[in-house]
Protein backbone atom coordinates (compact mmCIF):
# COMPACT_ATOMS: atom_id res chain seq x y z
CA UNK A 1 0.00 0.00 0.00
CA UNK A 2 1.59 3.21 -1.40
CA UNK A 3 1.03 6.26 1.73
CA UNK A 4 0.58 9.76 0.04
CA UNK A 5 3.08 12.16 1.23
CA UNK A 6 1.42 15.11 2.84
CA UNK A 7 2.50 18.88 2.52
CA UNK A 8 1.65 21.49 5.25
CA UNK A 9 -1.68 23.03 4.59
CA UNK A 10 -1.86 26.61 5.11
CA UNK A 11 -5.25 27.10 7.89
CA UNK A 12 -7.96 29.81 7.63
CA UNK A 13 -8.02 32.55 10.21
CA UNK A 14 -11.50 30.56 11.63
CA UNK A 15 -9.06 27.67 11.50
CA UNK A 16 -6.92 29.02 14.08
CA UNK A 17 -9.03 30.36 16.30
CA UNK A 18 -10.38 26.81 17.05
CA UNK A 19 -7.21 25.77 17.43
CA UNK A 20 -6.91 28.44 20.20
CA UNK A 21 -10.02 27.68 21.87
CA UNK A 22 -9.24 24.32 21.44
CA UNK A 23 -5.44 24.25 22.94
CA UNK A 24 -6.68 26.93 25.67
CA UNK A 25 -9.90 24.22 26.91
CA UNK A 26 -7.56 21.63 26.82
CA UNK A 27 -4.70 23.32 29.09
CA UNK A 28 -7.77 24.20 31.46
CA UNK A 29 -8.82 20.51 31.42
CA UNK A 30 -4.81 19.72 32.06
CA UNK A 31 -4.62 22.54 35.11
CA UNK A 32 -8.13 20.72 36.58
CA UNK A 33 -6.83 16.98 36.39
CA UNK A 34 -3.07 17.48 37.60
CA UNK A 35 -4.56 17.37 41.53
CA UNK A 36 -7.39 15.47 41.36
CA UNK A 37 -4.63 12.90 39.95
CA UNK A 38 -2.28 13.25 42.86
CA UNK A 39 -5.40 13.18 45.09
CA UNK A 40 -6.75 10.23 43.43
CA UNK A 41 -3.16 8.46 43.83
CA UNK A 42 -3.14 8.74 47.64
CA UNK A 43 -5.84 6.63 48.08
CA UNK A 44 -5.66 4.47 45.24
CA UNK A 45 -3.58 2.13 43.11
CA UNK A 46 -5.50 2.43 40.07
CA UNK A 47 -5.88 5.85 39.06
CA UNK A 48 -8.81 6.78 36.48
CA UNK A 49 -7.88 10.11 36.09
CA UNK A 50 -5.33 10.16 32.82
CA UNK A 51 -7.65 7.84 30.95
CA UNK A 52 -10.39 10.60 32.16
CA UNK A 53 -8.23 13.88 31.03
CA UNK A 54 -7.44 11.61 27.60
CA UNK A 55 -11.00 10.95 27.19
CA UNK A 56 -11.96 14.84 27.51
CA UNK A 57 -8.71 15.74 24.94
CA UNK A 58 -10.22 13.72 22.29
CA UNK A 59 -13.75 15.19 22.86
CA UNK A 60 -12.24 18.91 22.63
CA UNK A 61 -10.33 18.03 19.88
CA UNK A 62 -13.92 16.91 18.06
CA UNK A 63 -13.99 13.48 17.99
CA UNK A 64 -16.91 11.84 18.57
CA UNK A 65 -16.93 8.18 19.49
CA UNK A 66 -19.32 5.29 18.78
CA UNK A 67 -18.19 1.72 19.32
CA UNK A 68 -19.62 -1.60 18.08
CA UNK A 69 -18.98 -5.35 19.62
CA UNK A 70 -18.03 -6.13 23.33
CA UNK A 71 -15.10 -5.89 25.03
CA UNK A 72 -12.93 -7.63 26.70
CA UNK A 73 -13.26 -8.51 30.23
CA UNK A 74 -10.92 -7.02 32.67
CA UNK A 75 -7.00 -8.32 32.15
CA UNK A 76 -6.94 -7.26 28.03
CA UNK A 77 -4.08 -6.84 26.03
CA UNK A 78 -5.74 -4.85 22.84
CA UNK A 79 -4.12 -5.02 19.22
CA UNK A 80 -5.22 -1.76 17.27
CA UNK A 81 -4.55 -0.56 13.64
CA UNK A 82 -2.57 3.12 14.45
CA UNK A 83 -4.00 6.24 12.26
CA UNK A 84 -3.87 9.16 14.60
CA UNK A 85 -2.92 10.40 17.83
CA UNK A 86 -6.55 10.61 18.31
CA UNK A 87 -6.59 6.93 18.61
CA UNK A 88 -4.70 7.07 21.86
CA UNK A 89 -7.89 9.23 23.64
CA UNK A 90 -10.50 7.27 21.84
CA UNK A 91 -9.14 3.97 23.14
CA UNK A 92 -8.69 5.64 26.97
CA UNK A 93 -12.15 6.87 26.47
CA UNK A 94 -13.55 3.59 25.67
CA UNK A 95 -11.24 0.91 27.41
CA UNK A 96 -9.24 3.21 30.21
CA UNK A 97 -6.55 1.59 28.33
CA UNK A 98 -2.83 2.20 29.12
CA UNK A 99 -0.47 2.02 26.31
CA UNK A 100 2.85 0.73 25.04
CA UNK A 101 5.63 2.99 23.41
CA UNK A 102 8.67 2.96 21.91
CA UNK A 103 11.25 4.39 24.16
CA UNK A 104 12.01 7.71 21.71
CA UNK A 105 8.81 9.17 23.40
CA UNK A 106 11.05 9.03 26.64
CA UNK A 107 13.58 11.43 25.48
CA UNK A 108 11.06 14.31 25.61
CA UNK A 109 10.69 15.08 29.11
CA UNK A 110 7.03 16.67 29.01
CA UNK A 111 5.48 13.76 26.73
CA UNK A 112 7.06 11.52 29.05
CA UNK A 113 6.28 12.85 31.70
CA UNK A 114 2.72 12.56 30.40
CA UNK A 115 2.73 9.37 29.70
CA UNK A 116 4.24 7.98 32.87
CA UNK A 117 0.56 9.04 34.10
CA UNK A 118 -1.05 7.14 32.00
CA UNK A 119 1.24 4.05 33.03
CA UNK A 120 3.03 3.84 29.56
CA UNK A 121 5.16 0.98 29.20
CA UNK A 122 7.81 2.28 27.16
CA UNK A 123 10.00 -0.41 24.94
CA UNK A 124 13.15 -0.52 23.56
CA UNK A 125 12.84 -2.19 20.28
CA UNK A 126 16.64 -2.82 19.62
CA UNK A 127 17.79 -3.49 23.39
CA UNK A 128 17.29 -7.21 23.83
CA UNK A 129 19.12 -7.29 27.12
CA UNK A 130 15.86 -5.79 28.66
CA UNK A 131 13.80 -7.79 27.10
CA UNK A 132 12.88 -9.61 30.30
CA UNK A 133 12.19 -6.10 32.29
CA UNK A 134 9.93 -4.95 29.11
CA UNK A 135 8.05 -8.46 29.47
CA UNK A 136 7.62 -7.93 33.02
CA UNK A 137 6.28 -4.26 33.09
CA UNK A 138 3.87 -5.33 30.56
CA UNK A 139 2.56 -7.70 32.51
CA UNK A 140 2.37 -5.38 35.80
CA UNK A 141 0.71 -2.65 33.57
CA UNK A 142 -2.08 -5.09 32.63
CA UNK A 143 -2.54 -6.17 36.64
CA UNK A 144 -2.86 -2.75 37.33
CA UNK A 145 -4.84 -0.77 34.90
CA UNK A 146 -7.36 -3.60 33.33
CA UNK A 147 -6.13 -3.14 29.81
CA UNK A 148 -3.26 -2.10 27.84
CA UNK A 149 -2.95 -1.38 24.00
CA UNK A 150 0.10 -1.99 21.39
CA UNK A 151 -0.21 -1.07 17.97
CA UNK A 152 1.16 -3.93 15.83
CA UNK A 153 2.07 -2.11 12.52
CA UNK A 154 4.73 0.03 14.72
CA UNK A 155 3.56 3.46 12.59
CA UNK A 156 0.41 4.89 11.63
CA UNK A 157 -1.05 3.97 8.69
CA UNK A 158 -3.58 6.23 6.15
CA UNK A 159 -6.76 4.54 7.47
CA UNK A 160 -7.40 2.85 4.37
CA UNK A 161 -5.67 -0.31 5.19
CA UNK A 162 -2.81 -2.18 6.96
CA UNK A 163 0.92 -2.35 7.54
CA UNK A 164 2.31 -5.21 8.31
CA UNK A 165 2.04 -6.27 11.94
CA UNK A 166 5.31 -6.33 13.82
CA UNK A 167 4.88 -9.58 15.74
CA UNK A 168 8.57 -8.69 17.89
CA UNK A 169 6.25 -6.27 19.59
CA UNK A 170 4.43 -9.10 21.89
CA UNK A 171 6.99 -11.26 23.08
CA UNK A 172 5.41 -9.89 26.23
CA UNK A 173 2.83 -12.08 25.72
CA UNK A 174 4.78 -15.36 24.94
CA UNK A 175 4.26 -17.80 26.71
CA UNK A 176 0.55 -15.80 27.39
CA UNK A 177 0.00 -15.24 31.43
CA UNK A 178 -3.32 -16.87 32.60
CA UNK A 179 -5.92 -14.55 32.66
CA UNK A 180 -5.12 -12.42 29.72
CA UNK A 181 -7.45 -11.87 26.84
CA UNK A 182 -6.22 -11.01 23.06
CA UNK A 183 -8.56 -8.57 21.22
CA UNK A 184 -8.11 -7.27 17.97
CA UNK A 185 -9.21 -3.69 18.14
CA UNK A 186 -10.21 -1.96 14.43
CA UNK A 187 -10.08 2.09 14.28
CA UNK A 188 -12.17 2.89 11.74
CA UNK A 189 -12.11 6.88 10.83
CA UNK A 190 -14.71 5.96 7.95
CA UNK A 191 -14.17 7.72 4.65
CA UNK A 192 -12.30 10.71 5.95
CA UNK A 193 -9.50 8.26 7.52
CA UNK A 194 -6.49 9.24 4.75
CA UNK A 195 -7.30 13.30 5.83
CA UNK A 196 -7.48 12.26 9.96
CA UNK A 197 -4.29 9.89 8.84
CA UNK A 198 -0.59 11.06 10.01
CA UNK A 199 1.37 9.66 7.29
CA UNK A 200 3.91 11.11 4.64
CA UNK A 201 5.91 13.87 5.16
CA UNK A 202 3.31 15.73 7.58
CA UNK A 203 5.18 16.84 10.60
CA UNK A 204 3.24 15.77 14.07
CA UNK A 205 2.81 19.29 14.90
CA UNK A 206 1.12 20.13 11.48
CA UNK A 207 -1.32 17.24 11.75
CA UNK A 208 -1.91 18.08 15.33
CA UNK A 209 -3.23 21.99 14.73
CA UNK A 210 -4.35 20.48 11.63
CA UNK A 211 -7.09 18.43 13.11
CA UNK A 212 -7.53 21.21 15.92
CA UNK A 213 -8.69 23.89 12.84
CA UNK A 214 -11.22 21.48 11.56
CA UNK A 215 -14.68 22.47 11.69
CA UNK A 216 -16.87 19.15 11.21
CA UNK A 217 -16.44 16.80 13.92
CA UNK A 218 -14.21 13.52 13.48
CA UNK A 219 -17.06 10.44 13.48
CA UNK A 220 -14.72 7.31 14.77
CA UNK A 221 -16.20 3.96 15.04
CA UNK A 222 -14.15 1.81 17.86
CA UNK A 223 -14.84 -1.69 16.76
CA UNK A 224 -14.03 -4.33 19.65
CA UNK A 225 -13.25 -7.65 17.24
CA UNK A 226 -13.66 -11.22 18.93
CA UNK A 227 -11.21 -11.81 21.19
CA UNK A 228 -8.64 -14.63 20.02
CA UNK A 229 -8.48 -18.27 20.90
CA UNK A 230 -7.38 -21.96 20.27
CA UNK A 231 -4.55 -22.27 17.92
CA UNK A 232 -4.55 -18.46 17.47
CA UNK A 233 -2.77 -17.83 20.86
CA UNK A 234 0.17 -20.31 20.14
CA UNK A 235 2.62 -17.77 20.18
CA UNK A 236 3.54 -14.05 19.31
CA UNK A 237 3.38 -14.61 15.21
CA UNK A 238 -0.19 -16.64 15.12
CA UNK A 239 -1.16 -13.44 17.37
CA UNK A 240 -0.06 -10.78 15.32
CA UNK A 241 -1.58 -12.80 12.01
CA UNK A 242 -4.21 -13.71 13.52
CA UNK A 243 -5.78 -10.11 14.72
CA UNK A 244 -4.23 -8.58 11.41
CA UNK A 245 -6.40 -10.93 9.41
CA UNK A 246 -9.27 -9.83 12.15
CA UNK A 247 -8.70 -6.39 12.07
CA UNK A 248 -8.58 -6.14 7.96
CA UNK A 249 -11.58 -8.22 7.30
CA UNK A 250 -13.36 -5.67 9.44
CA UNK A 251 -12.25 -2.81 7.96
CA UNK A 252 -12.69 -4.20 4.64
CA UNK A 253 -16.29 -5.20 5.35
CA UNK A 254 -17.03 -1.57 7.07
CA UNK A 255 -15.49 0.05 3.58
CA UNK A 256 -18.24 -1.76 1.75
CA UNK A 257 -21.22 0.20 3.72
Amino acid sequence: MALALSQPRRLSVFGWLRVAVRLSAMLLLLLACLPAYYIVGLLSRHNPVPRLFLAGIGWIAGMRLRSQGEKAHRGAFLLANHVSWLDIPALAATTGSAFIAHDGLASMPLLKWLCQMNDTVFVARHDRKSVTRQVEDVRTAIRDTGALTIFPEGTTSDGTGLLPFKSSLLSALEPLPPGIAVQPVLLDFGPEAADIAWVGEEHGLDNFLRLLARRRPIALTVHFLPVLHGAELANRKTMAQAAREAILRRLVASSRT
